[in-house]
């Protein structure tokens, strides 16, 4: 039987990565963005994820079309901010709103078809910048650590339903939007390449794949838990990388100090 999978955020690097796969692995692909994505074989259902009626409206027509929802995948984001002092309570509610509201009506409009199934799995896009912050960026932080606070409490209050809650948290992604992020092209892409112990850049595919087995029935007994994806970037002292002896350790090069 055909599963159906939900995305949200599918005009996005990731999301479009996401639905892609879901395709290639023979899901029915349901697309929510404000924006069609383009990608083959998902079918779009335009919607802003921050409006709540506009979520149900599109949630309600995935299921009077597919007959239900056998996966969520939230991948609808804003990734910016500036330092909690200077920011605006607009800015602040625009963050939270993308990265945390967005999931709580997606979720929530799916929830009561899961219920009636008693099956499902929702696999929610966080981010390691709630483990090791990085500069200026409060209320992404903020959002996305409480993206994985509420995966684990669903996976609690949902589990008896057979309902699985996974968040995949990735570190830096090889996104258009990264890429035009970094100033200095290429070397800039090796440095941050370079940040981590195995000296990879994750791409969007690499997050596909792991969304992919999180929502798999492999991945069954999984519920509550997050998966990060860094490359070991957020368990390494982040002094060891600035002493050449260190990084010789780590099979990394020396520091560019010109």
């Amino acid at each position: 039987m055909t599963r159906t999978a939900l995305i949200t955020g599918v005009a996005g690097g990731i999301g479009r990565a996401v639905a892609a796969r879901f395709v290639a692995d023979g899901f029915r692909v349901a697309g929510l963005d404000a924006t069609d994505p383009g990608v083959d074989g998902v079918t779009p259902y335009l919607a802003d994820a921050t409006d709540g009626g506009e979520v149900d409206v599109a949630v309600h027509r995935v299921i009077a079309d597919h007959g239900g929802v056998d996966v969520l995948v939230t991948c609808s984001g804003l990734t910016t901010g500036r330092p909690l002092h200077c920011a605006t309570e607009e800015e602040w509610n625009a963050v939270i709103t993308a990265n945390l509201t967005s999931v709580f009506l997606c979720v929530r409009e799916v929830l009561p078809v899961m219920i009636g199934a008693r099956s499902g799995a929702v696999v929610t896009i966080g981010s390691v910048l709630h483990r090791t912050a990085a500069p200026g960026l409060p209320a992404y932080a903020a959002a996305k650590g409480a993206v994985a606070a509420l995966c684990r409490q669903l996976a609690v209050d949902y589990g008896r339903f057979g309902i699985s809650f996974v968040t995949v948290s990735p570190g830096w992604i090889r996104t258009p939007a990264t890429e035009a992020r970094l100033a200095g092209g290429v070397t800039d892409l090796h440095r941050l390449r370079d940040s981590n112990p195995m000296r990879l850049l994750a791409r969007p595919e690499d997050v596909a794949d792991v969304v992919a087995f999180a929502a798999s029935p492999a991945a069954a007994v999984i519920s509550g838990s997050e998966l990060v994806l860094d490359a070991g970037a957020s368990v390494v002292n982040p002094a060891s990388l600035l002493r050449d002896a260190h990084r010789e350790q780590l099979g990394l090069p020396p520091l560019d100090r010109s």
